[in-house]
């Protein structure tokens, strides 16, 4: 307690706003702890939970739990709290956590559990360690604040947006090499899930992202769900165009009754012109992308090497006058 005030005694002269502030960050910090033994205790004590897990043949105190499960239980009653109100932010958010990977149904609560975490966190991280540098002015404190706090509330979307790209990126990869064999295993005689389940293990060492997800596909078929809602839910779940488009050559091949192999067969000639075309797109757009490097930091010290002589006997020349 005497921490706290000579820490507030470095930020506010004056003694009774001093005394304000330290009463609102007591309250504040005796109701955080009051709700948060209210949520904990009302959560583990809860005779409905009881009752569910009673009627299910296990008691709650015996069965097995994972951490996840274990954290999600403890945020259950602050969701409606923590989660965005509208439902369109939710299935947006939603659908960038199962791009970047976290199909867990509790990814979306920890998300922004961590952002509400790291926005209180990170600020008083900062007014701690700005303690021990006396040198620093009041408002230099309080934009260190600012920015921990911006950190909080934009760093895990960055990192989020950065695992989508990443993700995103090795599944493009590892697509081509998948369509060559999915090609290669319906011509010879396979049926489309065999295929696909043939293609996921040969590519569990060399690209298991991918593997991963045709191995989802195929789980999916086994459990009852249609064959083409199985392949919807992949291209969902990946986010990627050339996914979308095999998904929807599948699909009319199976209503107009025509050949998959044939269609798999074009579609990959078509997927090989497209990269071709992007690849040479990437190809033309280097010397225009080269124009500012060059600018920047070759153009200079060529300028130096060439007209730096003739400038420093001009500059001698003139001296003499």
């Amino acid at each position: 307690m005497e921490y706290l005030l000579e820490l507030l005694s470095t930020y506010i002269e004056n003694e009774q706003q001093r005394q304000l502030v330290f009463v609102a960050l007591s309250g504040a910090a005796i109701f955080s702890f009051a709700a948060a033994l209210l949520f904990l205790g009302g959560n583990l004590v809860d005779p409905v939970r009881r009752r569910l897990h009673r009627l299910g043949g296990q008691r709650p105190e015996t069965r097995p739990r994972r951490h996840s499960e274990r954290i999600a239980e403890a945020l259950a009653p602050s969701e409606k709290y923590i989660l965005p109100k509208s439902d369109w932010e939710r299935s947006a958010m939603q659908a960038r956590l199962v791009h970047a990977g976290y199909r867990s149904p509790n990814a979306l609560t920890n998300f922004y559990a961590l952002k509400v975490l790291l926005t209180l966190c990170l600020p008083l991280l900062t007014l701690v360690v700005t303690r021990f540098y006396p040198q620093l002015t009041v408002p230099q404190i309080w934009g260190g604040v600012t920015l921990a706090a911006g950190v909080g509330v934009f760093g895990p979307n960055a990192v989020l947006h950065r695992q989508v790209r990443a993700r995103q990126r090795c599944l493009r990869e590892s697509f081509p090499d998948a369509l060559d064999l999915l090609v290669v295993c319906v011509e010879s005689g396979l049926g489309l899930v065999a295929a696909l389940q043939r293609v996921s293990r040969d590519l569990d060492i060399s690209h298991p992202e991918l593997a991963e997800e045709l191995a989802l596909v195929n789980t999916e078929t086994r459990l009852g769900v249609p064959r083409m809602e199985a392949l919807k839910n992949l291209a969902r779940r990946t986010g990627l165009e050339e996914i979308q488009s095999l998904v929807v050559l599948l699909d009319q091949s199976a209503r107009f009754g025509t050949s998959i192999a044939d269609s798999l067969r074009v579609f990959s000639e078509e997927f090989r012109d497209k990269r071709t075309q992007a690849a040479e797109e990437a190809a033309a757009k280097i010397g225009t992308k080269l124009i500012f490097p060059l600018t920047l930091c070759l153009w200079p010290a060529f300028f130096v090497v060439v007209v730096g002589p003739a400038a420093m006997r001009i500059v001698e020349a003139l001296q003499h006058f």
